[in-house]
């Protein structure tokens, strides 16, 4: 294996992808456009033509900045790699006179910012300008910035220890089995951090209060008692402070978990479709989505270790992909940043799995619930998301992590129908 071999690899598997995520996402442009001007039949009665248009401009919109991204996200992944630009950051922590421990954490810290912070513009524009126009922005410049600061600070309290760890490992056992070690590590940090999230990290983004006494409550403690779920309590969240989306989720683990909906949410769904919507998001916990997701993550995490530790061990690896260093820290920053590239194409396989993850769950929920109000709320969700209800079906199969709205609602009228059989 030799550098040249490296980079050609390298540029050619990245602008593969390119072409690919271009070629898809103007197919979906041009799809949507297509149908722009008239509301699927079997959604005629429930979504408006004006509201269609709507979604369908906004999902535009949307792409079309996203393909400026994929463009720009490529050109700066170039430069850093094979033009030097992560050598020339590294260069400037290697000539100060901190150990080295601390030279190599700085070195990857800042890079991380510096790559969020040029991606910034994107979020900027998505924010104030897309969804500002759509009627979707609820944030402030200011709150932005908040946002920003309290998450890279967050990024130095969780993310300097654990490279602490990492690194310490990398350079006292490189030639040993310091991948196992890490991995063991890296999967722990993982628990953790699935642990506290609720109670600990969501909560410095976000106000969380406990739902309401009422009909609403009454059905959500039924639901959870006939399906023998227990949590750590059914909680509201301010969506509405940063956006005008509206979701559910459950999240945490052990006596942590809790139930979450957005506040954008509960002000449209009726208790019943609430109660359809939450047997929706409990079918991933009772088909164990959750587990085998956590299952697979340490399988590809255990496999991503013992990878890099290979390619610790390649020269041609660092030089093929612009660096002159070649330690731990370097492999590491290139592992994150260069080699996810390679595998680019294992995306529709996950996209597919979290697909017939939806379709399961939806199942769950027709069983415990109803099938008309799940209908009826995603129909909701559909129109206040301003999410197409004509995706093309390549972009769709190749990206999205649920089922297009016709293939999702026809499911649930078959389930409906075979649970009346």
């Amino acid at each position: 294996m030799t550098p040249e071999f490296i980079t050609t690899l390298f540029l050619a598997t990245l602008f593969l992808n390119l072409g690919i995520e271009v070629f898809l996402n103007i197919k979906n442009q041009f799809h949507i456009g297509l149908h722009r001007n008239k509301v699927p039949e079997e959604f005629a009665n429930t979504v408006s033509l004006e509201a269609h248009q709507k979604a369908a401009d906004y999902s535009r919109a949307k792409l079309q900045l996203a393909r400026f991204a994929l463009f720009f996200d490529a050109a700066i992944l170039v430069f850093m790699t094979v033009g030097g630009g992560f050598q020339q950051i590294y260069d400037l922590w290697l000539g100060t006179d901190l150990p080295k421990i601390w030279q190599n954490i700085g070195f990857i810290i800042s890079t991380l910012w510096f790559l969020s912070l040029l991606h910034l513009p994107f979020s900027i524009l998505s924010t104030f300008k897309i969804e500002e126009e759509y009627g979707f922005n609820k944030m402030t410049p200011m709150k932005m910035i908040t946002d920003l600061l309290k998450g890279w600070a967050l990024m130095l309290v969780l993310g300097i220890p654990l490279l602490w760890v990492i690194l310490t490992l990398m350079e006292r056992f490189f030639d040993q089995d310091w991948w196992l070690y890490t991995w063991l590590v890296w999967m722990a940090f993982n628990l953790f951090i699935l642990w506290a999230y609720p109670k600990w990290i969501a909560p410095l983004f976000n106000k969380f209060t406990p739902l309401e006494e009422g009909e609403m409550k009454q059905r959500i403690e039924n639901l959870l008692q006939r399906t023998g779920f227990e949590s750590n309590g059914i909680f509201v969240m301010d969506g509405s402070s940063r956006s005008g989306h509206g979701n559910a989720y459950f999240t945490g683990m052990g006596k942590n978990k809790r139930i979450v909906f957005f506040d954008t949410l509960l002000e449209t769904l009726s208790p019943e479709e609430v109660e359809a919507v939450l047997a929706h998001e409990l079918g991933h916990f009772k088909h164990g989505h959750i587990r085998k997701q956590l299952v697979l993550s340490a399988i590809i995490s255990l496999i991503g270790f013992y990878l890099l530790d290979w390619l610790a061990h390649q020269p041609a690896f660092f030089e093929g992909l612009g660096m002159t260093t070649h330690t731990p820290a370097a492999a590491l920053l290139l592992f994150m940043t260069a080699v996810p590239t390679l595998f680019f194409f294992l995306a529709p396989f996950f996209a597919i799995k979290s697909r017939k993850n939806e379709f399961e769950a939806d199942a769950f929920a027709a069983k415990h619930a109803s099938a008309d109000a799940l209908i009826s709320a995603l129909l909701k969700m559909y129109r206040d998301n301003a999410s197409t209800l004509t995706p093309d079906p390549w972009y769709s199969a190749y990206h999205d992590s649920h089922p297009p709205a016709k293939i999702r609602i026809d499911h649930l009228k078959s389930l409906k129908e075979k649970n009346h059989d």
